[in-house]
């Protein structure tokens, strides 16, 4: 059985926690979350899951045993995607078929009416890694999410860039004279 692999304080992106993720209005079978780690601040966590994902494959298929097609679809270089805070990050996507276990910092359960964990915010995890050898996807490592807990609050992801300084400033709804 693989290792657990503990992820601190990371940046939370495309989270679908308490529903299913949708992708082009299609429910897909899994609940998912990435998670982003600076290169630079976070270098020893990063460190960490390459030796683990090493220690995995070693596990998997032997010493120097991993199938050369072997790709790595859950650990990815983030300036590789165009995605808001993705630059100078490793990205890690994790996911799973049943609802995991997402609690505050007090471990108390949190619920999606809580509104976190949200695509922005901190939080802590814990993935696994596992094989896949599928006829459309080939051989790949993922990871299984196992359960994430809130840490702290971030600038959300997916906010409006307009600021409220942009609109005019109406009178009352009587004052027609003021939408000309």
């Amino acid at each position: 059985m693989a290792d657990k692999i503990n992820i601190k304080n990371a940046r939370l992106s495309f989270p679908s926690l308490f529903r299913k993720s949708v992708f082009q209005g299609v429910e897909s079978k899994k609940y998912e979350a990435t998670f982003l780690l600076d290169k630079d601040t976070d270098a020893d966590q990063i460190d960490a899951i390459e030796k683990a994902i090493e220690k995995f494959k070693t596990e998997t298929f032997g010493e120097g045993n991993a199938p050369k097609s072997l790709k790595l679809t859950g650990f990815m270089d983030g300036d590789t995607k165009d995605y808001d805070g993705y630059a100078n990050k490793m990205a890690l996507k994790a996911t799973t078929s049943r609802r995991t276990v997402v609690i505050d910092r007090d471990k108390t359960p949190l619920v999606e009416d809580d509104g976190r964990p949200y695509a922005g915010c901190y939080v802590n995890a814990i993935v696994g890694p596992w094989f896949s050898d599928h006829p459309t996807g080939g051989k790949q490592i993922l990871f299984n999410l196992e359960g994430i807990q809130f840490y702290k609050d971030g600038e959300p992801f997916g906010d409006s860039s307009i600021s409220v300084d942009a609109f005019d400033v109406f009178g009352s709804d009587d004052d027609e004279d003021d939408y000309v």
